[in-house]
């Protein structure tokens, strides 16, 4: 005698289980670590060109007072008298500001993130050179945010500095680094290492974002990276260094 089986029906509901885990839907290109990189290099290019241009600027107190006031005025009356006082320059410091947010968004996403991915601690030790990287890009970051914030108190809006707002700037720049004040030199030389080892991290990694640190380029952009960031560290500590120990007066 043959026995019938009776099949279940092919396209029956099938009901998930209630803790299943559901998939995110995706939110982009910035929402992805790659977006995130992406949006890290180009705002931290942006950051290095105001730099670079910044210490130019700064450079100019050696060539006399009235060099660097003549500087400051030419910033601030930048395409006059078709953009009134001060436009131009306004409209530069809100898109550094900008991207001085996107840059520390993406930078806290991205630690976030790989803390999610990987919420167990590795047995072995970091590498010592991996642990001191990370303490420069995380703790350097904060030091350089509350730098900024001094520098803009002193030589911008003159609150904390000897000779206030309505000085110029070349006699505001030389009484912020008076001998009398070396404690702010001090303070102004920490700061500029700590982003000079900043800029020497980012500037690299910004390198391998976006693709170009391959075998045959990797020596001279890795030594791109170290001189663009000594440069910058020797143009922004000579003019305080050459105003403290009486060279400029």
């Amino acid at each position: 005698m043959t026995a019938t089986i009776e099949r279940g029906s092919a396209t029956a509901p099938v009901t998930a289980p209630k803790n299943a885990p559901t998939r995110k839907r995706s939110s982009g290109f910035l929402g992805s670590s790659n977006g995130k990189k992406v949006v890290m290099a180009v705002t931290g290019a942006v950051m290095v060109l105001f730099l670079v241009l910044h210490m130019l600027g700064n450079l100019k107190i050696f060539f006399g007072r009235d060099s660097f006031n003549e500087y400051a005025h030419a910033l601030r009356t930048l395409l006059e008298p078709i953009a009134p006082y001060r436009t131009v320059l306004t409209i530069l410091e809100i898109g550094l500001v900008a991207s001085v947010v996107l840059h520390m968004w993406a930078a806290i996403s991205l630690a976030r993130r790989a803390g999610k991915a990987r919420p167990v601690k590795y047995v072995a030790k970091k590498s010592q050179a991996s642990g001191y990287t990370t303490h420069i890009m995380r703790f350097g970051g904060l030091t350089i945010l509350l730098f900024v914030i001094w520098h803009l108190l002193d030589l911008t809006f003159g609150v904390v500095n000897p000779k206030g707002f309505d000085s110029a700037p070349a006699d505001r720049m030389i009484a912020g680094f008076d001998a009398s004040r070396w404690w702010v030199t001090l303070i102004y030389l920490v700061a500029v290492v700590m982003v000079g080892l900043h800029l020497r991290h980012g500037i690299w990694s910004a390198f391998q974002t976006l693709g170009w640190a391959n075998r045959t380029r990797y020596k001279a952009l890795k030594a791109g990276a170290g001189l663009v960031s000594a440069v910058l560290v020797i143009g922004f500590l000579a003019p305080p260094l050459a105003i403290t120990f009486g060279v400029v007066k």
